[in-house]
């Protein structure tokens, strides 16, 4: 008899409803769930001067109640707008491409190409020319 009373919970006040974690803690746990970037972005809040708060911010608060409004105010609209730009990549790397792809002006490049090409041959065949003119000199 002596297992069943390990079996079965004590009746009496410990059966009744566990109790809650303290504030404090709920907050402890929620600032070891962010990101090591988040906790540091966090510090920084809780580190600013209110002097340089804008009208309608207020200062934040190191308690679940200050973390909800940074999660909700700050990290949450970070993520959606990162979220966006993620979504839009492909469409960010195209447009990049193409506005660095200009036919116009890789067309005055193929011309400016010719144009040394040419003169570059011109060039050659004076100096060729010039070398065939020494060598007769010499000779005669």
């Amino acid at each position: 008899m002596a297992d069943e009373s390990q079996d079965h919970p004590p009746a009496g006040p410990a059966c009744e409803e566990p109790e809650r974690p303290p504030a404090n803690d709920a907050y402890e746990a929620a600032l070891a769930a962010l990101r090591d970037d988040k906790q540091t972005w966090w510090a920084d809040t809780l580190a600013c001067d209110p002097d340089e708060l804008g009208e309608r911010e207020e200062p934040a608060t190191a308690d679940a109640e200050g973390l909800r409004r940074f999660l909700e105010g700050k990290v949450l609209p970070w993520f959606e707008n990162r979220q966006k730009e993620l979504a839009n990549r492909p469409l960010i790397c195209e447009q990049a491409f193409g506005e660095a792809l200009d036919p116009d002006k890789l067309e005055r490049l193929g011309r400016y190409e010719v144009h040394l090409d040419r003169k570059l041959e011109r060039m050659l065949t004076m100096l060729l020319r010039l070398k065939e003119l020494r060598r007769t000199a010499v000779e005669g």
